[in-house]
């Protein structure tokens, strides 16, 4: 693989802490790491600003603490730099309460009155730990703060984000700049939160990598770490059969959607695609796409026949389907196949009325690919995006994908994905037909669900990265090549 990833483990607000502690038990020192961090989001300023007026405004938590390090270290080496605290100082915490000590100026009480004449903010407020409403003197200044678009870098998470799902507690600063310490959290990564933090840095403050063997982490950035190593390029004995057969089930009145389907699926490595539609629709179907196969489906070929085929290892039915008893007939038989199976748009609506008889039937590798008003239709909904997919995931017994600008795979398992680099030029018809169509050619290769469907994602939101502005559904499927390259 010639694509770099990252490291893409996301942590908790409390499993961070749990870090924290694991680290310090191995024999760091808890306030050396606190001026680390502080040092490190002071190293970040100084290489994105030049030398100008500083608000360094701090909580009584430890987040705080970095502040007074950052304040310190600017002060030292001339930078001009107040300092304003949210509470007394004897509520400091003990390493925080240490950290005041190496401030050298006064320390002001938090008020309206010191954002006049500042140029750069240091939000040290809050960390990702809040999960209260942002109040009185702390909303008045993070809103004055975003009222006057003035800069600022924020310590950890911009204050006013919980740092578990990514919700905004009344209000959040509009962070320049984000600087988080060895891992990120769920809240730099989901709506809204995202588009608060600004560009976000992840700095290594001495908390060992092997920390994360004691942790359960099963919460991922989606990147080629979390698929590569299940991802299959044909081999040099390898013909059409041997790299999957997959079946797109074709509807009557939108077969633009199967078209578009069928050739992200061949694109992506599929040997072999079919779409099984009515013969009505025969002359459609054939005008387009000459690579693609048409299975005519009447009295004596039906949808069973097609897909009991032995060669036959991936469906996907449901995008231009249409709501019929016929679809729903479709979608149980595709599953009582126990093959693989993507549901998308029509074969998910079709159930919104009694869910449970769709579960039913998932006792093979499945995908379930809803938009929000899918979802809603299928599951119960809490407003926690990360937990009602991973709920949601168990409940069916199938991978699903929560799309969106934030997109959400879970697999049964309780492995979660992450998905972060869609831009919103993605937001275009045919788009999800063409993310469904690229699940199926990959699960035709034979990638197990999970890794599928995080490779589906991702190669979906780098093609359509790599394009740019005015992308139709068909530019993703052409910039599919450009991205596996990467991957090769």
């Amino acid at each position: 693989m010639t694509y770099n990833a990252p490291p893409n483990e996301i942590l908790t607000t409390d499993q961070m802490y749990f870090a924290d502690d694991l680290a310090i038990k191995s024999g760091l020192d808890s306030f050396d790491l606190m001026q680390t961090a502080g040092l490190s989001v002071a190293k970040v300023l100084r290489k994105k600003w030049s030398r100008r007026r500083v608000l360094v405004i701090c909580g009584p938590g430890n987040n705080g603490g970095d502040g007074f390090i950052i304040a310190s270290g600017l002060k030292n080496i001339g930078w001009p730099v107040e300092l304003a605290l949210l509470g007394d100082k004897q509520d400091l915490d003990n390493d925080a309460r240490r950290a005041s000590q190496l401030w050298k100026g006064e320390i002001q009480k938090l008020s309206i009155k010191l954002i006049d004449n500042v140029d750069l903010i240091v939000d040290a407020l809050f960390g990702a730990g809040l999960n209260r409403e942002v109040s009185g003197i702390s909303r008045e200044i993070i809103e004055i703060i975003n009222k006057k678009k003035i800069d600022c870098i924020s310590v950890d998470i911009p204050s006013g984000i919980n740092g578990d799902t990514g919700q905004i507690q009344g209000c959040a600063i509009n962070a320049n700049v984000t600087v988080t310490f060895f891992r990120k959290k769920p809240g730099h990564l989901m709506l809204p939160g995202r588009s608060k933090v600004g560009d976000l840095k992840v700095v290594n403050i001495g908390i060992p990598n092997s920390v994360l063997d004691s942790i359960n982490v099963n919460l991922n950035e989606n990147n080629p770490r979390v698929f590569s190593n299940k991802f299959y390029f044909a081999d040099v004995d390898d013909h059409k059969y041997s790299r999957g057969h997959a079946i797109i089930s074709g509807g009557d009145d939108m077969p633009g959607a199967a078209f578009l389907a069928s050739a992200a699926a061949r694109r992506v490595g599929a040997g072999l695609v079919s779409v099984a539609a009515n013969m009505v629709s025969r002359s459609i179907y054939l005008s387009s796409h000459p690579g693609t196969m048409f299975l005519g489906l009447d009295k004596t070929l039906d949808f069973e026949k097609v897909v009991s085929e032995p060669r036959c290892n991936a469906l996907l039915i449901g995008p231009g389907n249409g709501l019929t008893a016929d679809i729903k007939s479709r979608t149980i038989t595709g599953l009582r196949t126990r093959k693989s199976v993507v549901l998308d748009a029509d074969a998910l609506t079709l159930f919104k009325d009694n869910p449970s008889s769709l579960f039913k039937w998932i006792k093979g590798p499945v995908v379930l690919t809803p938009h929000k008003g899918e979802f809603l239709r299928l599951f119960d909904f809490t407003g926690n995006k990360i937990n009602d997919t991973r709920s949601a995931s168990k409940k069916s017994g199938a991978v699903v994908v929560y799309k969106g600008a934030d997109t959400i795979i879970a697999a049964p398992d309780g492995r979660i994905a992450i998905n972060v680099n869609s831009p919103t030029t993605l937001a275009t018809a045919g788009s999800g037909d063409v993310l469904s169509g690229l699940i199926t050619g990959l699960l035709a290769t034979g990638m197990p669900a999970y890794e599928a469907a995080c490779a589906g994602n991702w190669i979906h939101g780098e093609a359509a990265l790599h394009f740019g502005h005015g992308l139709i559904a068909e530019d993703i499927i052409d910039g599919i090549p450009g991205v596996l390259n990467l991957l090769s």
